[in-house]
């Protein structure tokens, strides 16, 4: 390894942080005996977080404002003014006695200024806004607040003059007080770092929780139909039935026969979402031919119609009659209708006891079904520090230079969590706290983080409005986690794009995880990972994989119009959309797992063939006195076995990992990847690539598959051995063994076991003097079975 790769190598690996987390007072007095909290589990909310001190101003409301003597109104606003930094309320036309409610804050890192300026303007169309007073408050003077203290009662306050000297008509209602990020006011309230955002963008930079829609597998169970008419009178129909849920789509196997009454006993599975939206449209069509399906009739359906499920029991079968086309939509035919109308037989339900899988089960961070009365109790609390991020790149350009907006988004359960985004820097600094409740601890937690592209507000319906871009993502499994620790760690946030794999900074995070109940964890590692009705009425693979991306459609579509939105890029991302996706080099990384899961089984089939060829005698001679010692005395044969893998576990634990797992470049064989294999990796799906490129591409693909498909032939290969040696494909072959069983039958019948397992043991140990280098009798006797790839064209 070269010495760069070696840098980035050691770069790209998780670091310990030693924030300072807790509370303090913000002019360094002491709280609870020391200056920091520094208990094994302090009190607070927010005590994985380092204390952020904000000066808050509210401005309540104003009351008898002086007019414009010109004009006899007055359009009033309030600004706030501490040092470079200026905030604004909305302004009122024509209101002596405006109510604005808007808190303003001023990080205290960032005040540059010993007092804060209150001034109450009249806007103006034309010229500068007039001043009508002010109100001047001394930054010494300002009072500390810090919950769970009640909320600091607002006061009126008499304007002055600009120059302070007298007072002037008007009272102005204002509260201002040091405090923390944990204020409640600090989700809703201007911040001065955000300053330069406008309009609609203010929304979108503010901290937000959302929840995923509660989603419901829908089966639909198509059984038969009766009475279905073709308007071609001159051969019965050949019948399927199309059904649709919002953008969902599925079709039912042609019926077999031609019939006016046709049987397809068919289930169609769909994803619906809380609150139901869409509808069940079922479509019975006629096969006229490859190209031409005729409706013949239709029905749709509220899902709020259906039952709801809990268990495996059937639920009742209905009819329901069918919209005619062509014949029953006359008005005169209309009571007819029900008389002479189709029928369509369904069992159809919502089921609660499926969980329904909107990410990949190797991420999986919810196994709890979708009946809320099926839940257990939460096992465990986990606590996450957003705290900062270091090193950012720029995501951006904004007047010649570069620029990035950062906010992280979490997701962990039903439960999504977005920052504040931290305008224009490198290195944000959060420091928010969130907390979930965890029902299973296997389970994994995702965050990532994003550069916000939506600051201006501006964008146009029906534009297409930029993307917020990611810079990166990390993944926490809990089940790796020690119980009631703080882990303090700075993550990389590696990204693959075409040119390869890029560090584009570190995510600073602290995380606990609490144990709320032990045995109730222990009791869960003995149970299935997901509710029992998957294992008891299970879902095909194929079904599974197209559930999965209507499900994460619908999280997409459903929290993009949240307010702010939680755009599909983010979710999409969140969820791994396209880990299912073919690529070379997750391919290269599988299969190096794979080989790396048998080098341990290699080591030991090495270290025993040193044995056998005497490379160290010692060595040799104890494993000849460990195999006398078990075959005099069998019994210890299982507690020998089970007590050395107790003391290599003990051992190990000297060298247990004190991190959480974090994402691996030479793992995922990201590092030494090929540009062109990269290039294939971020293709489009169906490709966007020249002919020539996708031959190659495809030619590629096919000596892959060519190697595959030879490993896949010889395995197949060995097992038919096994099998021909009593199937008599070769008839001499299989009466050696035969004859070979009836005296290895005798043989063990009259000999004793111990005997039997000496004389092999001693066989396999002898030494090398007594070996020949060719390959053994029982070896050149299977690879001389037939197998059935002589049949093969």
């Amino acid at each position: 390894m070269n010495p760069i790769s070696a840098h980035n190598h050691q770069d790209y690996k998780l670091k310990d942080t030693k924030p300072q987390l807790g509370e303090r007072w913000p002019h360094g007095g002491i709280r609870g005996g020391g200056g920091w909290i520094n208990s094994e589990r302090a009190t607070s909310t927010y005590d994985l977080v380092e204390q952020m001190f904000y000066l808050y101003v509210r401005v309540e409301k104003a009351r008898d404002l002086p007019t414009n003597p010109v004009t006899g109104n007055i359009d009033p606003y309030v600004e706030v003014k501490v040092g470079n930094y200026k905030g604004k309320t909305k302004h009122f036309e024509k209101k002596t006695y405006p109510e604005w409610k808007q808190v303003f804050a001023f990080s205290k890192d960032k005040i540059q200024s010993s007092v804060v300026e209150v001034f109450v303007r009249d806007r103006e169309m034309v010229g500068r806004d007039d001043c009508i007073g002010r109100v001047i408050f001394d930054m010494h003077e300002v009072p500390t607040r810090v919950p769970p203290d009640s909320p600091l009662a607002p006061q009126w306050y008499r304007l002055e003059d600009r120059e302070g000297e007298s007072k002037v008509r008007g009272e102005v209602m204002l509260a201002v007080w040091m405090g923390t990020q944990a204020d409640e006011a600090f989700p809703e309230a201007w911040h001065s770092d955000a300053s330069s955002v406008h309009g609609e963008g203010v929304f979108n930079i503010r901290s937000k929780v959302y929840v995923s829609p509660k989603l419901w597998y829908l089966r639909v169970n198509v059984i038969e139909a009766q009475d279905v008419a073709s308007n071609d009178r001159s051969q019965p129909p050949q019948a399927f039935v199309k059904a649709q849920v919002g953008n969902q789509v599925l079709k039912t196997k042609l019926c077999p026969t031609r019939t006016t009454n046709p049987l397809w006993n068919e289930d169609l599975i769909f994803v619906a979402a809380e609150p139901f939206e869409e509808q069940l449209v079922l479509i019975v069509e006629n096969k006229m031919s490859s190209a031409k399906d005729e409706t013949m009739g239709r029905i749709i359906i509220p899902l709020t119609k259906f039952e709801r499920r809990l268990d495996h029991r059937p639920v009742h079968s209905k009819w329901f009659n069918l919209e005619k086309f062509g014949f029953g939509v006359l008005e005169g035919d209309k009571r007819h209708e029900h008389k002479f109308s189709s029928r369509i037989h369904l069992r159809v339900c919502l089921e609660g006891a499926y969980h329904v899988l909107d990410e990949s089960t190797m991420y999986i961070s919810d196994q709890r079904p979708t009946a809320r009365q099926l839940w257990k109790q939460p096992i465990g609390i986990l606590e996450v520090g957003i705290l900062s991020s270091q090193g950012l790149l720029p995501m951006k350009t904004d007047e010649g230079r570069g620029t990035t907006d950062a906010y992280c988004v979490a997701k962990y359960g039903l439960k999504w969590v977005r920052t504040r985004t931290i305008i224009d820097s490198f290195n944000p600094k959060w420091n928010e706290q969130y907390t979930w409740e965890v029902y299973d601890p296997s389970t994994v937690i995702t965050l990532g983080v994003f550069d916000n592209c939506h600051l201006g507000g501006n964008e146009k319906p029906g534009s297409r409005s930029k993307v917020d871009s990611r810079i990166g993502k990390v993944r926490i499994r809990l089940s790796t986690l020690e119980t009631d620790r703080i882990y303090t760690n700075s993550y990389p946030l590696l990204v693959l794009k075409p040119t390869g794999v890029k560090k584009m900074g570190e995510l600073q995070l602290a995380v606990r995880f609490t144990c709320l109940s032990l045995a109730s964890m222990i009791y869960l590692y003995g149970h299935p990972l997901l509710p029992k009705m998957h294992y008891l009425h299970p879902f095909t693979v194929n079904q599974l994989d197209s559930l999965r991306y209507q499900a994460m459609n619908i999280v997409a579509v459903r929290l993009s119009r949240a307010e702010p939105p939680l755009r599909k890029e983010v979710v999409e991302y969140m969820l791994d959309v396209d880990s299912h996706m073919w690529s070379m080099r997750r391919s290269k990384a599988n299969f190096f797992r794979i080989v790396s899961l048998f080098s341990g089984v290699i080591s030991i089939s090495k270290w025993l063939g040193d044995v056998c060829y005497w490379k160290n005698p010692i060595t040799t001679i104890l494993v000849h006195v460990l195999f006398l010692i078990l075959i005099c005395y069998p019994e210890l044969i299982l507690p020998t076995l089970f007590l050395y893998m107790f003391l290599i576990g003990i051992w190990n634990y000297r060298f247990r990992s004190r991190h959480p797992p974090h994402m691996d470049t030479k793992l995922s064989w990201a590092e030494g990847v090929h540009p062109d294999e990269l290039d294939e990796e971020f293709d489009t799906f169906p490709t966007s690539k020249k002919q020539d490129v996708v031959s190659m591409r495809y030619d590629r693909l096919r000596s892959v598959a060519g190697r595959i498909q030879t490993v896949v032939g010889d395995m197949a290969t060995q097992g038919e051995r096994f099998q021909a040696l009593l199937s008599w494909r070769d008839p001499r072959a299989t009466s050696l063994y035969v004859i070979f069983c009836l005296i290895a039958a005798i043989v063990l019948y009259v000999t004793p076991f111990k005997i039997i397992a000496l004389v092999a043991g001693l066989f396999w140990l002898r030494h090398p003097r007594f070996r020949s280098k060719l390959p053994s009798v029982p070896s050149n006797f299977f690879r001389r079975l037939p197998s059935r790839a002589d049949s093969m064209l």
